[in-house]
């Protein structure tokens, strides 16, 4: 169980503000608060799908603009990848490391308590 914040001393928020200046790979990308509907958005695409922005925002749910902010973060972590000459430019979930466990840690997530 959690401390309630008026519990927590000041060396609990020294470590918090340290885990935040210098954020592990998961807290870098989760600290983004659309990041997670869209990495649940590109879960659920078919194999192989590719994309624009704008699908991509009608997929995930989210505005087109909410995916412009966030898609270069999605490349630099190598989740999404651009798809060569494509106008308007198309994006694909990429195959990396990266990716490949993003699905196992959702399967293992999915599969507690079936």
């Amino acid at each position: 169980m959690s401390t309630p914040a008026s519990e927590t001393g000041p060396e609990d928020r020294d470590v918090k503000e340290a885990r935040l200046e210098h954020p592990s790979g998961i807290l870098y990308l989760f600290q983004h608060d659309a990041v997670p509907i869209l990495l649940d958005g590109l879960l659920d695409l078919p194999p192989g799908r590719e994309f624009n922005k704008t699908e991509f925002a009608d997929h995930s749910g989210v505005t087109r603009q909410t995916v412009a902010n966030y898609i270069d973060l999605l490349l630099a972590v190598e989740i999404v990848e651009k798809v060569p000459n494509t106008t308007p430019q198309r994006y694909r979930l990429a195959d990396t490391a990266v990716v490949r466990e993003l699905f196992e840690l959702n399967s293992a997530l999915n599969a507690v308590g079936e």
